[in-house]
């Protein structure tokens, strides 16, 4: 296959059914939620930004809070991650965990002197490191499926899109010379392997080697990476009463993944096991701006609000799958129904590079703080942000498939996604250097329907305390979140004959923050 045409099928691949573009509407929503940042004591507070100022977080979130710093400071914030989930597949149970050490927030706040005889009382700018987004996560699960295989899915595509045996054919390239033995399709791997057969001179329909066999299913999933942002801010302070900032976010968006499917056949006369794999390798580079204010009404009451612009993000990915078969006796039974040995047992497919432009939608939020004289404080707020206005776009395509990619995707995001309203409420509390805080959120489910019965909503639990002395503090905060999320592995007409895995997530982090007054 000459490279023209191997990109000519890629991009047919892409841009041919609707899976590509919920694909990139997932990938839209992943890259767009934020959780909980900030420092150990923002953290501890619940991830309230909105009314509160004199700490690092108010740089990347309401940056109007560093118009309450009256000196220098320099921080760091070391993070362990740990990721605890549970699988629910056909009715087997199944857990997994891992740990990652990350930097979650570094900073440095440069306040003026105060202008005691002005009306901006004083200014600080401030520049920060903070870890926005965690995609850290690990899943395992199985179950004995007795209704379908992940074979059965493949043979409804090329049968649903009359896929000719001429294609299947073109769709793979054996010489070595040439990159070979590659496949440049899924089908095309499956049919190389004799795993589908024709009926016809022309292809379809296909049946599948083994149509009826019961399989032992088991998938895995593993994800690193994060979304990190350097954040420039600058704020103001008019006579102690309104402080106004405003920042610019250079964010570094890096994900990975691995997955693996793999169906085990039992008292199968054809087939051992058809294993499947994928990886995607994303990188990206975005910009965001952000406003905030907070209003001082008296001494135990403020408000405050920040808008924060969306992202602009230029993202790369790279997605690779790999499909790997076991034969009874090494045998396989042809089109012609003789046994044969089939020439691959492992096939590649091509590489799939692609870019693309991703909006994150509009946010906004809105809180305010309750000092209880020299006790400590609560706060609470509450943020927005449409999904549905998200959007995505390429160049990467030829111009009409570069429209079509723009208005499916958009399609997409506004059938799966809408607006969202979250809620956080904390309080701290303070004897003389010793600070004791909790705090809790709730983030609401951003899908617009519940087809598979799961509610998506997330609930966060934290808790720290810290010491602050005159040149010196220290804040120390676990926060647990819990959630559930679904995926299926593949899907079928009959969507009895198919299942999705429930998964459920307990993330718990840990989080140190030091800084030190100058």
């Amino acid at each position: 296959m000459t490279k023209p045409y191997l990109w000519a099928s890629l991009t047919i691949a892409l841009l041919a059914s609707s899976t590509s573009y919920a694909q990139y509407a997932a990938d839209a929503l992943r890259y767009s939620e934020m959780n909980q940042t900030g420092s150990a004591r923002f953290q501890a507070l619940g991830g309230n930004h909105a009314s509160l100022g004199g700490d690092p977080s108010a740089i990347h979130g309401n940056p109007a809070g560093l118009g309450f710093y009256t000196r220098s400071e320099l921080t760091i914030s070391p993070a362990v991650t740990g990721i605890s989930t549970k699988t629910d597949y056909l009715g087997t149970g199944n857990s997994d965990s891992k740990a990652n050490v990350n930097l979650a927030q570094a900073s440095l706040v440069i306040a003026s002197q105060p202008g005691f005889q002005r009306k901006w009382k004083r200014s600080s700018l401030g520049i920060s490191f903070s870890r926005q987004q965690s995609f850290q996560d690990t899943y395992y699960y199985s179950g004995r499926n007795n209704r379908s295989a992940y074979l059965d899915n493949v043979v409804e595509n090329v049968n649903r899109n009359k896929t000719s045996v001429a294609q299947l054919e073109a769709d793979f390239e054996s010489d070595p010379t040439k990159g070979g033995p590659v496949a440049f399709s899924v089908p095309a791997a499956y049919y190389q392997m004799y795993l589908i057969n024709p009926t016809t001179a022309a292809g379809p329909p296909y049946n599948a080697v083994d149509q009826s066999s019961v399989v032992d299913q088991a998938g895995s999933y593993s994800a690193t990476g994060a979304n990190t942002q350097w954040t420039l801010a600058y704020a103001g302070n008019l006579n102690d009463k309104f402080y106004i900032g405003a920042n610019v976010g250079f964010s570094r968006l890096r994900y990975k993944y691995s997955r693996t499917f793999r169906d085990n056949y039992i008292d199968s006369p054809e087939l051992i096991s058809i294993e499947q794999g994928e990886d995607l390798t994303v990188t990206g580079s975005g910009i965001n701006l952000s406003v905030g204010v907070i209003y001082k009404i008296n001494p135990i009451f403020q408000l405050g609000g920040t808008i924060i612009s969306p992202t602009f993000t230029a993202i790369k990915e790279t997605f690779s799958q790999n499909v790997n078969a076991q034969y009874v006796d090494n045998l396989v039974t042809g089109p012609d129904g003789t046994l044969i040995t089939p020439p691959y047992s492992t096939l590649p497919l091509a590489p799939n590079d692609f870019e693309y432009n991703l909006v994150s939608p509009l946010r906004g939020n809105f809180g305010a703080t309750v000092f209880l004289q020299d006790k400590g404080f609560i706060t609470g707020s509450i943020e927005y942000a449409d999904y549905s206005m998200m959007r995505a776009k390429t160049s990467y395509l030829s111009s009409t498939d570069n429209t079509n990619f723009k208005n499916d995707t958009k399609a997409e995001i506004q059938d799966t996604y809408r607006s969202a309203v979250n809620f956080r409420l904390g309080g701290e509390f303070r004897a003389n250097v010793f600070r004791a805080r909790v705090g809790g959120a709730y983030i609401s489910d951003p899908y617009l329907s519940r087809n598979d019965g799961i509610d998506r909503s997330k609930l966060l639990f934290s808790a720290g305390v810290g010491v602050r002395t005159s040149r010196f503090f220290a804040d120390l905060t676990g926060t647990m979140t819990t959630y559930k999320s679904a995926f299926t592995p593949y899907s079928l007409n009959n969507v009895q004959d198919y299942s999705s895995v429930e998964i459920s997530n307990k993330p718990v982090n840990v989080m140190l923050t030091l800084g030190t007054f100058f």
